[in-house]
């Protein structure tokens, strides 16, 4: 008999794989979530700039966009290494590839909407940055989620992931205070664009991009092909232009999506889109307010300064954050999926142990799956790259842990994965 598995175990996810139909919409908490979507808006309107709201309006586009697709770097990484399977990869291709057609025209030419300077998220390359990837990988895979997975499934209703967050937070915070060692005392090569470190330009580096992203879409498939690996499985879904509001999207349809949301969030701020440096920020104000000399800290010096002492709103990555939670709170009510989950012993650990591995891995490596991977490659960056690289080994590991705290595991023989 062939067995059916979910992506992640049971009690850490509210959709249920198997369902072959859909829930009904849970208006009070769509209405709910307007609401406060309208009033967080309103006030960044009042008290912030104008690239507040904004930005405010990206992320719920970013967390609808995520949830409805269940749009994942944990999950893909992990079929990929146990099973082979390629699906979410591709899509992963497809993204990188439209934010790169995207990014170098606006990169090159510093477009901007608000008058921002444009610069791409282009990190060194050292000891930090594979140590930082290596443990985000296995964080990823114990935690349940990557950075972006962590605050759609909270929106989703996951409780196990709001334990992630927490120790995510303190993980990035303690990582924030060690990072002078990491980044002064241990070696570095530097920076490396592909667009500016040689002599191709954003249009012979877009190429090579492109390229690049095709050969690994290719290797994909067929190393799919050889394995005869699982499918993923189908979620139930709305037909025709009902399933913009309800229902699962298709991966590509959300990747090309999500790329041309990022590349708003560089028009609109001057960065892509990140996650985890509001981790560290809001950690940081939580240790300053219980007595530790947070401003003392390198990770807190010049520039940086600002964001520690003005309003957790002026913070245009909080922001993000926050539209991201509710965006993806809307979409899973409309899909009449929004659930507060059970939480064991083992997914407990579980998350406390891999939150504090991605919060540590996310600083050292300068960014996470979305500040690193997505938004490193779209720029150019070699970084991103092997940041992608050495958190696929680092998920490879993870396989053989996940299972100490009952986590599942895709196998050869699943039907669907």
């Amino acid at each position: 008999m062939v067995s059916h598995i979910n992506t992640v175990s049971k009690a850490m996810d509210p959709v249920h794989r198997h369902a072959n139909t859909l829930k009904d919409p849970q208006k009070m908490l769509i209405g709910g979530g307007i609401i406060v979507s309208l009033v967080l808006f309103m006030y960044l309107a009042i008290t912030q700039s104008i690239m507040q709201p904004v930005l405010m309006v990206i992320g719920l586009l970013l967390g609808y966009t995520l949830f409805h697709a269940r749009f994942g770097f944990t999950s893909a990484f992990r079929r990929l290494m146990s099973v082979g399977n390629g699906e979410a990869i591709r899509a992963h291709m497809v993204m990188l590839g439209t934010a790169t057609l995207l990014f170098a025209p606006i990169l090159a030419l510093g477009i901007s909407f608000f008058g921002a300077e444009v610069t791409g998220y282009v990190s060194p390359i050292g000891v930090s940055l594979i140590v930082g990837a290596f443990i985000f990988g296995i964080g990823m895979q114990l935690g349940g989620g990557c950075a972006s997975g962590t605050l759609y499934s909270i929106g989703a209703g996951r409780s196990v992931m709001f334990i992630t967050l927490i120790f995510f937070i303190i993980g990035t915070t303690i990582g924030a205070a060690h990072l002078p060692f990491w980044t002064e005392d241990l070696p570095s090569l530097g920076t490396f664009s592909l667009a500016t470190s040689t002599n191709l330009g954003y249009g012979g580096a877009l190429v090579v991009s492109l390229l690049t992203f095709g050969l690994i879409a290719y290797i994909s498939k067929v190393v799919e092909k050889k394995k005869n690996s699982p499918k993923v499985a189908q979620l139930p879904s709305a037909r025709s232009w009902k399933r913009i509001f309800r229902g699962s999207w298709p991966l590509m349809v959300a990747a090309v999506a999500l790329a041309v949301l990022n590349a708003l969030t560089l028009m609109t701020r001057g960065e892509p889109w990140g996650i985890t440096s509001a981790f560290a920020l809001w950690g940081s104000k939580v240790a300053e307010f219980i007595g530790f000399d947070v401003a003392s800290w390198g990770y807190w010096q010049g520039e940086a300064a600002t964001a520690l002492n003005a309003s957790i709103f002026a913070d245009s990555t909080t922001v993000l954050n926050f539209g991201v939670i509710l965006g993806a709170f809307i979409a899973s009510a409309a899909g009449g999926l929004f659930k507060f989950t059970k939480i064991t012993k083992g997914n407990f650990m579980a998350s406390v142990i891999g939150g504090l591995l991605m919060g540590y891995g996310a600083r050292l490596a300068f960014g996470c799956n979305i500040g690193a991977y997505f938004g490193g490659i779209a720029s150019f960056s070699l970084h991103g790259y092997i940041w992608g690289i050495v958190a696929i080994g680092g998920t490879f590991l993870a396989l053989y842990l996940r299972p100490l705290f009952g986590l599942s595991v895709p196998k050869s023989n699943d039907s669907v994965c």
